[in-house]
């Protein structure tokens, strides 16, 4: 018998499939968000939540809360080795989820690698885009050792990951009022909102649209790497209840 080959799925048909399966509803702080999974040594817990900690606090992160998965539990599809722990984080992808719901046509539209200069965004050095690929980019990239969180914490400079949408510029006004209301709710990470027909980070966004840079939930992961810890990360791992999760003020 021939075994009935996997289909193939790029980042953008399971983002799309993500966003559409999102319930959070940021006033009601309730619903389902998309995570971030990281699965890490046992061993490296405690040091790994103050890495975590310190990225979340310096606002290198979608939010604030997160879940602890021991080894034995679940998450979605993934079941915790012995030895390992998973870290459940908010991925960005979440805030474009809340953002369909409320009615704009948001369009996610790559993952890279921004320069900091002395504290500001400057532009996009790599990329790679969501339909070109079947990993997600931000995986991609942290996988290549490109970034320098950790050196744009201590000196302002550096490079960290985030990922750019569209959305037409109609839907100006509904996205500044979707991303006041998670900003509310400890949903934040905007880096820039672009100008209409205007070029942002120095990406080129279609005609009458904007582009909206958001810092990438793994961020986190990749300090702790830049610092020599093994973190193996699935980026928009499943959706869970934002009632699973634990502000990181409760864990360090």
């Amino acid at each position: 018998m021939i075994n009935k080959p996997h289909s193939v799925q790029f980042t953008s048909s399971r983002i799309e499939d993500l966003m559409f399966r999102t319930t959070f509803d940021p006033v009601a702080m309730a619903g389902d968000v998309i995570i971030n999974l990281s699965l890490i040594k046992e061993e490296d817990l405690e040091s790994i939540l103050d890495v975590y900690a310190l990225a979340i606090r310096s606002g290198l992160s979608v939010s604030p809360f997160l879940k602890i998965i021991k080894a034995g539990e679940s998450i979605g599809d993934f079941r915790i080795s012995e030895g390992d722990v998973g870290i459940a984080t908010v991925c960005s992808i979440t805030i474009d989820g809340v953002l369909l719901k409320g009615g704009v046509m948001i369009n996610p539209k790559l993952g890279g690698v921004v320069q900091i200069k002395n504290g500001h965004p400057v532009r996009f050095t790599d990329v790679v885009t969501y339909v070109s690929t079947t990993i997600d980019p931000l995986e991609v990239l942290m996988s290549q050792d490109v970034t320098s969180v950790s050196q744009m914490l201590r000196t302002g400079s550096g490079k960290i990951l985030a990922n750019l949408r569209e959305a037409p510029l109609v839907a100006r006004d509904d996205i500044d009022h979707i991303l006041s209301d998670l900003l509310d709710a400890g949903i934040s990470g905007i880096m820039e909102v672009g100008e209409p027909n205007s070029r942002v980070l120095d990406v080129p966004v279609e005609r009458d649209h904007l582009g909206v840079v958001v810092i990438g939930g793994t961020n986190p992961m990749a300090m702790a790497k830049e610092q020599g810890f093994e973190v193996r990360t699935n980026a928009m791992s499943t959706l869970i209840d934002i009632d699973e999760m634990k502000h990181v003020d409760d864990f360090v």
